[in-house]
């Protein structure tokens, strides 16, 4: 029997189902939540409006393309992250979801973390380079910019502590705030990276403010608005974004591999996918490092299936 797994996540801005099997990915979906041209964002009422409107497709779809007499489990990212005040009304779509499927298919339901899918998805195809040991991993998006510890639990990565981090404006705030006010859509990743390319002037030079195992955007994003406010060239303030933060994760790396010893680190979260980026850091900091396999660095269920995936398998031990 060809056993299947289901993943439902329901973040800020992305709606997505999954199913897995013992060899890989079988089905996955997602939808993007539609925001206004010129806002930064969705009122978490706006966007769980927008996941109920878009589950019930997407749903029957995944149910169409598999036979749901196989399926064993089913997950559900139910929270942000592991942190016990973490909450957002956006998965409680989800949740409500997952829970219909898993009753109706008579199956085990587990609830798990968006944080941690998208750690798990970024490992899918690479877990042997993690071995058993402890590893870093740093989540980065638009609502997390945050440096983890992950220790293995019955021989899966599945411990995560946040040892650091971003103290006040994310990365991905950082890039859709600047890309918004030079007149790109929301969220502004994609367009901003294709701006920062076409870069000639690569002179500005935002500090990289980092104390410890924590840094912070909140004066370097100010320093862009008044870059912009004079004059300064689009391509050339696009640049500066992405060198900064290359220059900021460098730095909260290399603090991390000496205070914690690990010897490897993991990149996951929908900034993470950014090329240039990766290019960036890894010119700066010669390590270990590894990304999501491509399209899983942005939000996605592939994680919270894998993860559905894993503890039943835990539960057969």
């Amino acid at each position: 029997m060809n056993a299947l797994f289901l993943g439902v996540d329901t973040s800020n801005y992305t709606t997505s189902v999954s199913c897995v099997s013992n060899e890989g990915i079988v089905f996955e979906r997602r939808t993007m939540l539609s925001v206004p041209l010129g806002e930064r964002g969705l009122r978490q009422s706006d966007a769980v409006f927008q996941h109920v409107r878009n589950l019930p497709m997407l749903i029957e779809g995944m149910l169409r393309a598999i036979d749901p007499k196989l399926v064993l489990a089913v997950a559900v990212s139910s929270k942000p992250t592991g942190a016990l005040e973490s909450y957002m009304p956006v998965f409680l779509a989800g949740k409500l979801a997952a829970v219909s499927i898993a009753s109706s298919l008579n199956a085990p339901l587990f609830e798990t973390t968006h944080q941690a899918g998208h750690v798990r998805a970024a490992l899918l195809g690479q877990e042997e380079r993690f071995g058993e040991s402890p590893f870093l991993a740093m989540h980065l998006s638009g609502g997390t910019t945050d440096l983890l510890l992950v220790a293995h639990k019955n021989g899966l990565p599945g411990d995560i502590s946040r040892i650091g981090g971003c103290e006040d404006l994310h990365a991905g705030q950082f890039v859709d705030r600047v890309g918004v006010r030079l007149g790109l859509p929301f969220p502004s990743g994609v367009s901003l990276e294709a701006l920062a390319r076409t870069a000639e002037d690569r002179s500005i030079k935002l500090p990289a403010s980092v104390k410890a195992l924590n840094c912070s955007f909140s004066g370097q994003e100010s320093q862009c608005q008044r870059l912009i406010d004079g004059g300064a060239e689009p391509s050339a303030v696009a640049y500066a974004v992405y060198d900064c933060m290359a220059r900021t994760f460098a730095k909260l790396l290399t603090a991390a591999f000496a205070e914690t010893g690990c010897k490897t680190a993991l990149l996951s979260g929908g900034v993470s996918g950014s090329v240039l980026l990766c290019e960036l850091l890894q010119e700066r900091l010669n390590r270990n490092l590894y990304y999501a396999p491509s399209g899983l660095s942005s939000d996605n269920a592939v994680g919270t299936a894998l993860l559905a995936r894993d503890m039943y398998s835990n539960q057969l031990r």
